[in-house]
């Protein structure tokens, strides 16, 4: 939700959900990979699928289409290649990630957060890969976020180990029918504006936000990082995300945003359920007309401009001063190829392709929602005025202008998603937690998790 993200999400993002983190410190599984310091190095030309049969392993996360009609579109174009594709919840991916890379490999994963994947060799070294395709020509910003020091100690510098199927995005999503019966005509500039809208459809009766925030992996942690951006700059939130020394998210910027969230959680802006709702029942929801505002990636744009056509609107997350810069999570939808994948060529192949082809940029924008990877002039496919689409690109385009994307902050450790953040939150939601001991106990499990990992 990883949706990144957050591990985009992905947002991100990505949407996410968990459970126990296995290998957090030590290598799971039998015949584990040796380290891999670099891509095949035998390589003098950028790889091809071939023209013999070739069947890509596959491990996606269920509920989101664009991985999906990416691959059947490249079969069409690649008659040879075929798909052995198993999906889950990226809850169960998140769990399953360092056992399934040690004993059964897949070509293509969606991935979870990569540190430990990479400290443990789980993960192929894809720096020969971006020399041969051209991909370290890219804007160097696509492809920070996938990049990790030697031992995945540091990530935002080093080699590479992931790609992005394209760079989602978070922020508002709304209802514009609803909007209206509260007298709502335009996006809230700042965030008292976004108050207000919130206690007036409170109000009326209407249900002022749709979220989820059930299982392992909740989704309050979604609008409680747009209060982070809307109160600080993103660079030290980004920072403790990075694992840069001394970086902390117990702030006094970010205790701010807790506390709002607290503030948005006792005036009951959220559903009575929302601690037992998943990723699905929101989408099912909201889509039915249960709820003003959806905090969400714009991975759900082309599906939103399907069900909800011309009634659905989107807003970046409005900063407390009027005037002020706006930041959002903003991250690679990311995959990544097995250390011991039988076809990581022909996978590094199809990672350059969806980037590069003028189709594979098409169903990105058009599927998926979202800004195509890539070279900063590949291809735009047309996309139609009006609809939520065009606004998410372009409310993109702002938060690239403002310097404002930041990792999501489920992206820290590969358990502090599940262990910490989410069952905090649940615990702030079911009035056992504060927001000052909710940010000192994240910290806290942040600090063990990067240091016994």
């Amino acid at each position: 939700m990883s949706r990144r993200v957050p591990s985009r999400r992905r947002a991100a993002l990505v949407v996410v959900l968990g459970g126990t983190l296995a290998a957090a410190c030590g290598a799971p599984g039998s015949g584990n990979p040796q380290p891999t310091a670099a891509a095949s190095s035998s390589l003098s030309a950028a790889p091809t699928c071939g023209t013999t049969p070739v069947t890509l392993k596959g491990y996606f996360e269920t509920g989101f289409p664009l991985p999906k009609a990416l691959t059947t579109e490249f079969t069409k174009q690649h008659p040879n290649v075929t798909w052995d594709i198993r999906e889950d919840q990226f809850a169960v991916i998140t769990q399953n990630a360092p056992r399934v890379l040690a004993d059964d490999p897949p070509d293509l994963m969606r991935l979870p957060q990569v540190s430990e994947l990479v400290k443990n060799n789980l993960l192929k070294n894809l720096d020969d890969y971006a020399k041969l395709f051209g991909w370290d020509q890219w804007p160097a910003s696509q492809l920070e976020q996938m990049r990790l020091a030697p031992g995945g100690a540091t990530r935002g510098e080093g080699s590479l180990y992931a790609m992005g199927l394209n760079f989602s995005m978070t922020g508002v999503f709304y209802n514009k029918k609803l909007a209206e019966q509260i007298g709502m005509t335009a996006p809230p500039a700042t965030l008292a504006e976004l108050d207000d809208a919130l206690a007036k459809a409170k109000k009326a009766g209407l249900a002022p936000i749709a979220q989820f925030n059930g299982g392992a992996t909740g989704g309050l942690a979604f609008p409680l990082q747009d209060l982070m951006a809307s109160y600080g700059p993103p660079a030290p939130i980004n920072d403790w995300i990075f694992q840069k020394p001394g970086a902390s998210i117990d702030s006094p910027a970010n205790l701010q945003a807790v506390r709002h969230l607290e503030k948005w959680i006792k005036a009951k802006y959220f559903w009575d359920d929302v601690n037992a709702v998943d990723y699905a029942t929101m989408m099912s929801r909201f889509i039915k007309g249960d709820g003003l505002f959806m905090f969400n990636g714009d991975w759900e744009s082309g599906n939103l401009d399907k069900q909800m056509a011309g009634n659905i609107g989107f807003f970046l997350m409005p900063p407390a001063q009027a005037g002020g810069k706006r930041a959002a999570m903003s991250a690679p939808l990311t995959f990544g190829i097995g250390a011991n994948a039988k076809n990581a060529d022909c996978a590094a192949a199809f990672l350059d392709w969806v980037a590069t082809d003028t189709q594979a940029r098409t169903i990105g924008v058009q599927v998926g929602g979202s800004h195509p990877m890539g070279p900063a002039d590949g291809p735009m496919p047309p996309v139609q005025a009006g609809t939520v689409t065009e606004s998410t690109l372009a409310a993109g385009a702002q938060i690239a202008g403002d310097n404002g994307a930041m990792d999501f902050i489920a992206n820290a450790t590969g358990a502090i998603y599940a262990k910490s953040w989410t069952p905090q939150l649940q615990k702030m939601v079911a009035g056992e937690q504060t927001p000052e001991g909710l940010l000192k106990t994240v910290q806290t499990d942040y600090q063990s998790q990067i240091q016994g990992g």
